[in-house]
């Protein structure tokens, strides 16, 4: 059947729109060392607040913690990486530092993002080991802080360095079981704080991270009802052995 011409600038754009659509609900996955983990598990889930709100315009911050023995053991693609190196014995490492907002909302992708300078990246790897969640957490979370890469990231180092991890975590042998309120007690008497300034992250009875709340003068403080924590009644610890 002969298509009248017409019709077809409409039919091609059309086809085209429905590629297009296609690309972007089914988007090229990226390689491992590059996936920021548990991408966006930002708790409480909310819809993220207007670009607007970032620089002053949050209330705190959140410190995510991961814990990369559950990380690694839960991403097989992942196994070849720094983060899963078997001699590194990694146990908390960084994932983020997200403002966040009283309410549980959270600016994101606050303005353009240039890549982080190669020479910060190395400076970071201690603590953040994986380049690709590096410059994800710049572009999506520390264009929102005000701040430059350089003082973003020295935040970053500034809080990680002072946070004492529970001894209970420094090396762990064997997987061991604990109620997420004994995880968060732990690290408030580690650190002299408020057990209400921890949120411990799980996932099917698996402990995932603990999340950290900290004033924007990078004091701990109480989460409030921003975040949600683990609802389980205990959670499984993997070794870092």
């Amino acid at each position: 059947m002969t298509i009248p011409r017409k019709l077809t600038v409409p039919i091609l754009l059309a086809t085209l729109a429905f590629a297009a659509c296609t690309s972007k609900q089914n988007p090229q996955p990226e390689a491992a060392s590059s996936q920021p983990r548990n991408a966006e598990k930002h708790p409480p889930h909310a819809a993220p607040a207007s670009p607007s709100q970032g620089g002053n315009g949050f209330d705190f911050y959140v410190l995510a913690l991961s814990w990369a023995p559950q990380f690694c053991a839960s991403h097989q693609d992942a196994r070849s990486t720094t983060e899963c190196d078997s001699a590194k014995h990694y146990g908390f490492v960084v994932h983020g530092f997200w403002p966040q907002n009283n309410d549980g909302s959270f600016p994101s992708d606050c303005a353009p993002a240039q890549p982080v300078s190669a020479d910060l990246v190395h400076q970071m790897l201690p603590i953040m080991p994986a380049r690709g969640l590096i410059q994800h957490e710049w572009a999506t979370h520390g264009t929102c802080s005000g701040l430059s890469p350089q003082e973003y990231f020295a935040e970053v180092q500034q809080v990680f360095g002072k946070l004492k991890i529970p001894a209970e975590y420094q090396l762990v042998a064997q997987g061991i079981k604990v109620s997420p309120e004994a995880i968060e007690q732990q690290f408030a008497s580690a650190n002299g704080a408020p057990a209400d300034a921890f949120r411990t992250e799980c996932n099917n009875g698996k402990l995932i991270g603990v999340n950290v709340c900290l004033s924007k003068d990078l004091q701990y403080q109480s989460c409030g009802n921003a975040l949600r924590g683990c609802r389980a009644r205990e959670v499984t610890v993997l070794p870092t052995l």
